[in-house]
């Protein structure tokens, strides 16, 4: 039997109840950043997801690479180039150096 809303059966609850830790809601909040940029990869006047979230999903992927990538590029694209959204240039593939190896990355 369906219930409506949804947030009134015991199977929502239990999940909406369960305390997060913190690590899931980081994880969380940077795959959120990831799917942003998917959602507005073809749309050219769509907003950007927030610097802060930019800049945090950028330092949670360096962490999981273990090597920072190359300071002039920006949150962005190293997100983009990070988890293999987007194919690096010739010229970042370069600036990569090592790092290129271990590329594509998954935050979570």
């Amino acid at each position: 039997m369906l219930t409506w809303p949804p947030w009134n059966s015991s199977r929502f609850l239990g999940r909406r109840c369960a305390r997060p830790s913190p690590n899931s809601r980081i994880r969380t909040s940077n795959e959120w950043t990831l799917h942003h940029l998917d959602l507005i990869a073809h749309i050219p006047d769509a907003a950007e997801p927030p610097t802060e979230s930019l800049a945090r999903a950028r330092e949670m992927l360096e962490k999981i690479a273990g090597a920072p990538f190359p300071a002039l590029w920006s949150d962005k694209d190293a997100l983009l180039i990070g988890t293999g959204r987007r194919t690096p240039t010739g010229a970042e593939q370069a600036d990569l150096g090592a790092l290129a190896a271990k590329l594509p990355l998954a935050l979570g």
